[in-house]
């Protein structure tokens, strides 16, 4: 039985980052098609709500333990700020503002690199040599997946600023979540860190927005896709993969975010891409392999 559950367990931790990669890929597309509809902080702030409304039962059905203290509800508090707050907020945002989907996910691909050097200082984890040459080899490969949407320009220097900003809060995040957040149940610091990140949201859009939502069909669909797939599907696991492996390793992971992010657009808006951007595809997963790679025990 035990070794029945340990296959499925490898199994699972095999797939997974796979699926991350396919689930969180379309958070790029979903806000290009809600953002003519809404504001970027309202769309967020509702989509939270909803996604917390929804996780709660979800909850009290798996007997999920809930955190003790006011410290761990702060750290998870913090975590859904950043997480979703910050970085989702400044990513909807940049693209609210005319930022490419494709642009927007290069930039924030840069997580790896960034993560690294946060893992280092904060949580003392070690790369080897392959990892570094897999995280520079990775960055390669994603530049290179949207070579041709950096040649049509970036935008606005504040949409640029916006996408950075998201970068910096999605790298902190990542390791802040790894040294406090770790032991707790995914549904029950799911739906503090959405609860944290919708008041956080409405509050910003109070004060900055007009406020608008337009229930169209297109803005109804993206809110059901991120908040049931995205907001819960995908964060949970993410969450689930933080706690499995080093904070490096699973930030490596958003190297092939970009490549995705193009096949869908080329499916979707029949935005195309030619045989530098595939080359770009087979580089980057190279580079989240040598990342990942784990040299069998002798």
């Amino acid at each position: 039985m035990n070794t029945k559950s340990s296959n499925n367990t490898a199994i699972a931790i095999a797939l997974a980052p796979s699926l991350f990669v396919a689930l969180w890929a379309t958070g790029f597309i979903g806000a290009r098609y809600s953002m003519p509809h809404a504001d970027p902080m309202t769309f967020l702030g509702v989509r939270f709500a909803i996604a917390a409304g929804l996780l709660l039962p979800i909850a009290a059905i798996a007997r999920a333990k809930w955190p003790r203290g006011w410290q761990a509800y702060a750290h998870l508090a913090f975590t859904g700020v950043l997480l979703h707050g910050c970085y989702l907020g400044a990513v909807f945002a940049a693209i609210s503002l005319g930022m490419e989907a494709g642009i927007s996910a290069l930039i924030v691909s840069l997580q790896p690199i960034v993560t690294a050097i946060l893992a280092f200082a904060l949580l003392k984890e070690r790369l080897t040599a392959m990892q570094v040459c897999g995280l520079v080899l990775g960055l390669a490969g994603a530049v290179l997946v949207v070579t041709r949407k950096m040649d049509d320009g970036v935008g606005p220097l504040i949409t640029l600023a916006l996408c950075f900003f998201s970068l910096l809060a999605i790298s902190f995040s990542t390791v802040y979540q790894k040294r406090f957040c770790s032991g707790f149940d995914i549904m029950s610091s799911s739906f503090v860190q959405f609860v944290a990140a919708s008041v956080f949201c409405l509050a910003v859009a109070f004060t900055y927005e007009d406020m608008r939502l337009e229930w169209t069909g297109e803005s109804i669909f993206a809110m059901a896709w991120l908040v049931v797939i995205l907001s819960i599907g995908a964060i949970s696991l993410l969450h689930w993969l933080i706690q499995r492996g080093a904070a490096t390793k699973v930030a490596s992971l958003f190297y092939l975010v970009p490549a995705a992010t193009a096949l869908y657009a080329f499916f979707l808006f029949d935005e195309r891409f030619g045989p530098l951007g595939l080359l770009g595809m087979a580089v980057t997963i190279l580079g989240v392999a040598m990342v990942n790679w784990k040299p069998s025990a002798k």
